[in-house]
């Protein structure tokens, strides 16, 4: 499984690349612009970091605007995916700009039919909303289930991008349902490595080495 971050902030993503643990990035209006700087520049210098994937997504919501969006925003990088919401627009969009090479996400996911149209459009990910469907009494991993089980049945090559990742137990889940990537807050991805049992551990080694005045 791949690991994107959920992010558009510069130091959240050297951290995570740091680590060797991000394979790519998300970005999405509201992230962009929590950063408060110029768009452009902005996601140049986040494609360049990346040595991954990096979806931008489109803010015009008619077809026109969306390809035309769509057009410019893959020509800022090799590694650029196209983020196209989930509506009757936005599967043209993906349609017209997949026949053209363009690689896109399809995002704002909420059902197994949106999934199967997406992939049947052409979409090179697409992208289920979780977390969304848990805050309104859904369990949104039968979701991202559904779609690998329909994606593995009939052989489409859309990627599974789990989204609205919230704690570690979704990205678990995630995994074990066979979804491609999940992309997830730096936070999230912090929860990831801690465990309560690890830290009673390492205490524990440090305390003993220190009794017995030994040094490396």
């Amino acid at each position: 499984m791949k690991f994107f971050l959920d992010t558009a902030n510069l130091s959240e993503i050297r951290e995570g690349l740091a680590l060797g643990l991000v394979d790519g990035v998300t970005t999405n209006p509201s992230l962009i612009a929590r950063e408060k700087r110029p768009f452009r520049p902005l996601v140049e210098e986040i494609c360049a970091l990346v040595p991954g994937d990096v979806s931008l997504e489109v803010v015009a919501t008619d077809f026109d605007g969306m390809i035309k969006e769509g057009e410019e925003l893959a020509q800022i990088a090799p590694n650029a995916v196209v983020k196209c919401p989930l509506t009757k627009d936005g599967l043209k969009a993906v349609r017209h700009l997949s026949g053209k090479g363009i690689r896109v996400n399809q995002t704002l996911c909420f059902s197994a039919t949106q999934a199967l149209l997406a992939a049947k459009a052409g979409a090179t990910y697409i992208s289920p909303f979780l977390g969304r469907l848990d805050d309104i009494a859904h369990v949104g991993m039968d979701l991202v289930r559904d779609i690998c089980a329909i994606y593995r049945t009939y052989g489409f090559s859309t990627k599974v991008l789990a989204a609205s990742i919230r704690n570690p137990l979704h990205v678990v889940d995630a995994a074990k349902a066979g979804a491609h990537v999940a992309t997830m807050p730096f936070a999230v991805m912090e929860q990831l490595m801690k465990h309560p049992l690890t830290d009673i551990g390492l205490q524990r080694f440090l305390d003993d080495w220190a009794k017995s005045g030994s040094k490396i």
